[in-house]
């Protein structure tokens, strides 16, 4: 498996897919699979290594999910909480539900997310509240009425975060790096909602030759883009401005430790109810629908598995849990566009 699997990865680079990729595939107490191949910065040649961190964009929300789940399952707050309790402030009324933010079935906005996000050197001393507050005054109204359909939200998950500082008096930030990162016993410099380690950072990029290039400048803030190396566009260091939707930062291996978790026979994270919970297909008005508390819903020649995509300025990720096999495997790429389901979906049946 190992030959193959390496083959199949290093193809990616060696064709210009990404400057760099990690892939690593778990079970409940083993990694089965790890390799990694490429540039983490491809003007100055530096390699990308096991311990690089890339942007993790939306694969964020299912940490994001299994935070909330810890605190329904202590009784901090119920899955079917009305919104407007733990935030009165919201646009939205009293209708929306956690489930439904959970499930991107609230009906709040989803606005192209890619110009919500600020440099790196703005960090310190960005206004994450007055951002979301902004982004709701701009987006007051729902898009449909609450559990009658699902349709993805970067607002739902970004209101979560803030339900969760609510109910902890805690930041979302410190919370989750304590109670869900801080469990894992994985290095907060492999797996934060910051680039601890500039030294083990890896630069994004988008391809040259691309249509996302040629539309880069309406879709994402100039200031954040860089020069060419090679048939690569760097993008500019930078943190999205909701870290619940889309904040995290990590390796490959510091998200394989968090799908280990949940396979695990005594899990550090989650309860047996959390875990039901983010396993089980929610339904709306219509039947079920492909999303649980957390997870988007595939299938493949392997099954039914539960999967996480996140992807932006110049970084590519994807992270699957296998349940019938109990198999987790995590890709993440320097790359806007490269093509993560199709690796993982030739990778992944190696793996079993």
């Amino acid at each position: 498996m190992e030959a193959r699997g390496t083959a199949r990865l290093d193809e990616a680079v060696r064709r210009g897919r990404t400057p760099g990729l990690q892939y690593v595939a778990v079970d409940a107490s083993t990694t089965r699979f790890a390799h990694h191949s490429g540039l983490a910065d491809v003007a100055a040649g530096r390699p990308l290594r096991a311990d690089t961190t890339m942007m993790a964009y939306s694969m964020s929300k299912t940490i994001t999910a299994a935070a909330v789940l810890q605190l329904v399952e202590s009784g901090a707050m119920g899955l079917d909480d009305a919104v407007a309790r733990h935030l009165e402030w919201q646009p939205y009324g009293p209708e929306i539900t956690i489930r439904q933010l959970l499930a991107h079935t609230s009906g709040a906005p989803s606005p192209i997310p890619l110009r919500w996000v600020h440099p790196a050197a703005d960090h310190a001393t960005f206004d994450e509240k007055g951002a979301l507050i902004q982004v709701l005054r701009r987006h007051p109204r729902l898009a449909f009425a609450p559990g009658s359909r699902f349709a993805y939200s970067n607002i739902g998950y970004w209101l979560l975060g803030a339900i969760v500082e609510r109910t902890t008096g805690r930041p979302f930030t410190s919370y989750v790096a304590a109670e869900v990162l801080g469990r894992l016993a994985v290095d907060s410099r492999e797996l934060a909602y910051a680039v601890l380690d500039p030294a083990r950072h890896a630069a994004g990029y988008l391809e040259k030759y691309s249509w996302f290039n040629l539309v880069k400048g309406w879709l994402i803030d100039r200031a954040l883009i860089g020069d060419y190396a090679g048939a690569w566009l760097r993008i500019r260091d930078h943190y999205v401005n909701g870290p619940a939707f889309g904040g995290l930062v990590g390796s490959a291996r510091g998200f394989a430790a968090f799908l280990q978790d949940l396979l695990s026979e005594r899990p550090r994270l989650l309860g047996e109810r959390a875990r039901a919970w983010l396993a089980e297909a929610q339904r709306i008005s219509g039947g079920p629908i492909p999303m649980t508390l957390g997870w988007h819903i595939g299938e493949n020649g392997a099954g039914r598995y539960f999967f996480k995509e996140g992807g932006g300025g110049g970084f590519h990720c994807l992270m699957r849990l296998y349940p019938a096999q109990r198999i987790g495997t995590v890709v993440m790429t320097n790359a806007t566009g490269a093509g993560v389901t199709a690796l993982l979906d030739a990778v992944d049946p190696l793996v079993f």
